[in-house]
Formats: C-alpha cells, sequence, structure tokens
C-alpha cells in the first residue's frame, strides 16, 4: 500500500494551443508582427491532468474531445502520457482552441473557442456510469460548464473527497453553490481580487490578507492565491502565510505554471498532505514549468519538484499585524 499512487479526479478541457511570439503584447486594437506559428496541446483541465500525472499521481481526466483529427491526437496523446483513457468522451464537435500571444518576458494573452468543452454537460457524463467516482481530490477550472464541476464536486464530497476549485477563467459571478462545495479555492490575484469583489489586484500583504479571508467568507475552507514570481499566499483557518519560489528563476514562458501549480498541489492533498507542505509542493511545481516554452512542454516531474523544493522558502506573518 505504501507504493500505491494517490488518485486524483480532474474534470476541464481540452484545447490545441496555437501560439504566436512576439516582441511585445498588444495594446487594444493594436496589431503586433511576431515569429513563427507554432503547435500545443493545452486546455486547463489537460494541462493540469498532466500535471497531477508528472508529480505523481493517477488520474482520471474527464473531458470532451471531438471527433475531429485533432480529437484523434489529443486522446492518444493523453493516454501516451500515463492518463487514463476511462475519462475521455467524445463528440460531434470540434475540438477546443486556444489562441496565444507570449512576449519575451514570458508574459501571455489567451483568447478560447470551447468547441467539445463546452458540451461536457452533466447529461453527458450520466451516460458513463461511475465516470465521477474517482479520487481522493475532485479538482475543476472554469472552461467547462459550471453545472458539471458541481456535479463532480457534489459526487466527490458524498465520498469524502477534497474538491478543488482553480477559478480561471474568471469571468462573470461563480454560483454560491459551487463555492460552498470547493474545500480549496486557488485563484490568481486577478481572479481573487475579481471573486472577492475588491477594487483592484492585490498587491500588499495587507490585501493579499483582505483577498484571502473574503474568499474564505464565500464557503471554502482553503485559499491559495498564486501570485507569479512573488509566490503563493495562501490561508487556513486564521493561520496565513507567503511560499516564495526558489531565487533566480528565468522564466521562458509562464503559459502553464498555474496549472502546474495547480495539478501538485492536488497530489499532495490526495497523499493528505498538510495544507502547507501541498502548497511548497505545488509552488516548487509552478516555479519549474516556466523554465520551458509550452503549457505541456514544461510541466516538471516528481523528481524535478522535490529537488526544486529544497529552494521554497515559507515567510510567515503575525496576522494581528493587519486590519481585517
Amino acid at each position: 500500500m505504501k507504493n500505491k499512487k494517490p488518485a486524483v479526479l480532474v474534470l476541464g478541457s481540452s484545447n490545441i494551443d496555437i501560439v504566436v511570439r512576439v516582441d511585445k503584447l498588444p495594446r487594444a486594437g493594436e496589431t503586433v508582427l511576431g515569429g513563427e506559428r507554432r503547435e500545443y496541446r493545452g486546455g486547463k483541465g489537460a494541462n493540469q491532468a498532466l500535471a497531477a500525472a508528472r508529480a505523481g499521481a493517477g488520474v482520471r481526466f474527464v473531458t470532451m474531445l471531438g471527433k475531429d483529427a485533432g480529437g484523434d491526437a489529443y486522446a492518444r496523446h493523453l493516454v501516451e502520457s500515463g492518463i487514463s483513457p476511462d475519462g475521455i468522451l467524445r463528440c460531434n464537435a470540434s475540438s477546443g482552441t486556444a489562441l496565444i500571444v507570449v512576449d519575451d518576458k514570458g508574459e501571455n494573452q489567451i483568447a478560447v473557442a470551447p468547441g467539445a468543452n463546452a458540451l461536457l454537460t452533466p447529461g453527458r457524463m450520466r451516460r458513463k456510469p461511475g465516470l465521477l467516482d474517482f479520487g481522493g481530490v475532485v479538482l475543476a477550472q472554469l472552461e467547462v460548464p459550471i453545472s458539471s464541476i458541481m456535479t463532480a464536486f457534489k459526487r466527490g464530497r458524498k465520498r469524502g473527497a477534497c474538491t478543488v476549485l482553480n477559478p480561471a477563467p474568471a469571468a462573470g459571478e461563480l454560483p454560491d453553490e459551487l463555492l460552498r462545495l470547493t474545500d480549496v479555492l486557488a485563484p490568481n490575484e486577478t481572479e481573487a481580487a475579481h471573486i472577492a469583489g475588491l477594487g483592484k489586484t492585490p498587491e500588499t500583504d495587507e490585501e493579499f490578507l483582505r483577498a484571502a479571508r473574503a474568499l474564505r467568507s464565500l464557503g471554502p475552507s482553503q485559499v491559495v492565491i498564486t501570485a507569479g514570481a512573488k509566490g503563493a499566499f495562501f490561508m487556513k483557518e486564521k493561520q496565513a502565510s507567503w511560499m516564495r519560489p526558489p531565487p533566480g528563476v528565468e522564466a521562458v514562458d509562464t503559459t502553464g505554471a498555474g496549472d502546474a501549480f495547480c495539478g501538485a498541489l492536488a497530489v499532495k492533498l490526495a497523499e493528505s498532505a498538510a495544507f502547507r507542505e501541498a502548497v511548497r509542493f505545488a509552488v516548487s511545481a509552478g516555479s519549474s514549468s516556466v523554465r520551458k516554452r509550452g503549457a505541456q512542454g514544461g510541466l516538471p516531474s516528481r523528481r524535478q519538484i522535490v529537488k526544486n523544493q529544497r529552494q521554497v522558502r515559507q515567510n510567515r506573518f503575525a496576522l494581528v499585524d493587519f486590519n481585517p
């Protein structure tokens, strides 16, 4: 039993990423000439499922692919990468597509055409009995119908699984019921500000603490806010802290860093690790992923994460120093 892999159920999107590199990201209404066009496999769900598999979990990935050439190739890729085929569904629609622009600093802009992802509905999932009955952790994002996420979270809660929501991309208000069904909420700074109803993206420790408190008041018992090169700010009960990434990390491409973080976080939670240690492991994974190009190309192995983890440091502070 000691060698048994932790089990993670991931519900989410699969996209074909079309990437163009540019010197600078375009402003509204601006056209920027870039370099060559490259094509990768992505989608937040697929990225996080593969991140969890590479971090050491047994993964069932519930996703919807089109019955097209792109969907055929993607299904093969997932299975060859260690993902169980049990969750891969198909439909008569085009597979999802993402258009990504990346600048020379590794920052990016992304637009997504959902395609088959939008057809991952509760009704279609019910056609496959037992589809959602897997894993000690259920991980989801917002690139598939919210009704399907709530269905998976309810099913997970019934069997005692931990539910983790990466609320990306943030668009509109999230249902109160979804937030109440979420055990761990893992947004980035922009998403945290949007969901918490803050006037601006948090920058100071006080603002991150205010955002985390606001998010916890919506239902999740644990909150972790990713903040790029700053690391991750996390809160459980009345304890809050920063987990800082190793120094000197040079970002080649930040696409997929948040997905590497979430996949690794789910693995550690499935191993029943303390929340602090799960966040440390996830920060190590996220900081490792930015060293290579492509949302999936940079996803680190468990060995890489553990090696990098030694340099991840925690910055504690006293909550009494901050105004609520």
